[in-house]
């Protein structure tokens, strides 16, 4: 098989199948993929503009989400939450756990973060012999850190007060929290690639608890160093969440199409009957 085909574990997570749409929606974007494959002549290529054109959409959405977020925390003092989160995070310092909080925060800095996830992509695409942790790892990172910058460039919202913070200072604006955002995209990823090749329900299940709980910890860490505002990590998660179903329903699209090729078309499943 070519590495850039997709393998047979790829296409399920334990029983369900990822190349079965049960919603409306997904049978509507099935179609639509399928005719966009079927013009360009070409299953990658149309998954890519199909990735392109998402891609465009959330960083003009994290453009708008910066601007309405700006007027929503003037207009309506949103941020009130802000400043009493960070004064509880001050007050439960220690130098010990300042330390600790820190170090595990770097991880998700641009340095550690990289060397970390090339290290388990390159580990990922040695052992099961694919392209994919690799292809999708680059295009999620790529569009997290595109919505990331954005997001940044238009808000331009100022972090808290330097008082306030543990050093390292941080330099750039505060809106989103780059450091949340970018570590759901990477750990989402690499949770629904792990997910797919787990036999065990239990593995899977205690995959995607370390997941949630790593990004989770990453975001309010920022909050507790004094780096980020609690607003900040939260709309992080959200733009993160967004990107992330944009990746995964395009690659499972790809999986679908390349499927029907292989086996020809799948009938739709027909909604279940109401009672009655």
């Amino acid at each position: 098989m070519h590495p850039l085909e997709p393998s047979e574990p790829e296409r399920t997570i334990g029983a369900r199948d990822l190349t079965t749409w049960r919603s409306p929606v997904g049978r509507w974007l099935r179609r639509v993929f399928g005719a966009l494959a079927e013009r360009v002549r070409n299953t990658d290529l149309a998954a890519l503009l199909l990735l392109g054109l998402a891609a465009a959409v959330a960083v003009g959405g994290t453009v708008v989400a910066g601007e309405i977020y700006a007027a929503v925390l003037t207009d309506t003092g949103l941020a009130l939450v802000d400043q009493p989160v960070l004064d509880r995070m001050v007050d439960i310092r220690t130098p010990g756990l300042n330390a600790v909080i820190a170090t595990f925060s770097a991880t998700g800095g641009t340095l550690w973060m990289t060397l970390i996830t090339a290290a388990a992509v390159t580990g990922l695409c040695l052992l099961w012999k694919r392209w994919t942790p690799l292809v999708l790892m680059v295009i999620a990172v790529t569009g997290s850190l595109a919505m990331t910058i954005a997001g940044k460039r238009i808000s331009g919202r100022a972090r808290p007060p330097l008082e306030l913070s543990i050093p390292p200072p941080e330099t750039s604006a505060s809106f989103p929290s780059g450091h949340s955002l970018n570590s759901l995209v990477i750990a989402g990823i690499g949770v629904y690639l792990l997910v797919s090749h787990l036999v065990s329900a239990v593995a899977r299940a205690v995959t995607v608890t370390v997941g949630v709980l790593y990004a989770a910890a990453m975001g309010l860490s920022r909050v507790y160093l004094g780096h980020h505002w609690l607003t900040d990590v939260l709309a992080a998660w959200c733009l993160g969440l967004a990107w992330l179903a944009v990746v995964i329903t395009c690659h499972r699209l790809w999986l679908t199409q390349h499927r029907d090729h292989a086996l020809g078309p799948r009938p739709e499943p027909n909604p279940e009957p109401s009672p009655g």
